[in-house]
């Protein structure tokens, strides 16, 4: 039951900037923590910011920043529970998990293939900047043929339908 609660609960983290007391508020020595929920720190601009970081010390730099985590059922729409057994009903469904599996693992070979290629044609000098006119180009002409008019809309909406169909198996 414990692990169940601790499952379901979502941890919130955002960095807020310390704050040093000043001698006004030492003196009044007013409470440090409240109930009521503290406002955004505000947004500090960079070059103001790292200026600033320049005269501190190593020491003071490190602790400039704080954690504030917080935790509450209502964040999440779903516990993990719920997730995982949902999954897992989805995976008792499937007939060929061997499929599946070697589709998954087809899939991220070919996204590292890719990115393997991407890399190299980064390093040819003059390349991306020809894809990307050819890119350019392509978008271009998507958009005349397509997008332009409204009886090429209509047809690449039944286009993308006859797709689906085809993906579902329901054709």
């Amino acid at each position: 039951m414990a692990t169940a609660t601790a499952t379901s609960m979502a941890a919130t983290a955002f960095f807020m900037p310390c704050r040093l007391p000043t001698a006004a508020a030492a003196a009044a020595k007013t409470p440090c923590c409240s109930a009521l929920p503290s406002l955004p720190p505000p947004r500090l601009s960079i070059p103001a910011f790292s200026t600033s970081l320049k005269h501190l010390s190593e020491s003071q730099r490190f602790s400039l920043l704080q954690v504030k985590a917080s935790s509450s059922e209502e964040s999440s729409p779903a516990d993990a529970g719920e997730l995982f057994n949902d999954l897992k009903e989805k995976w008792d469904a499937v007939e060929n998990k061997s499929t599946v599996i070697l589709y998954g693992g087809g899939a991220i070979v070919a996204v590292w293939l890719s990115s393997i290629v991407v890399g190299a044609i980064n390093s040819v000098p003059l390349l991306p900047k020809i894809m990307e006119l050819v890119g350019l180009g392509y978008t271009g002409w998507f958009v005349y043929r397509y997008l332009l008019f409204k009886e090429s809309r209509k047809e690449l909406a039944t286009d993308i339908e006859v797709l689906k169909k085809k993906i579902a198996g329901t054709e």
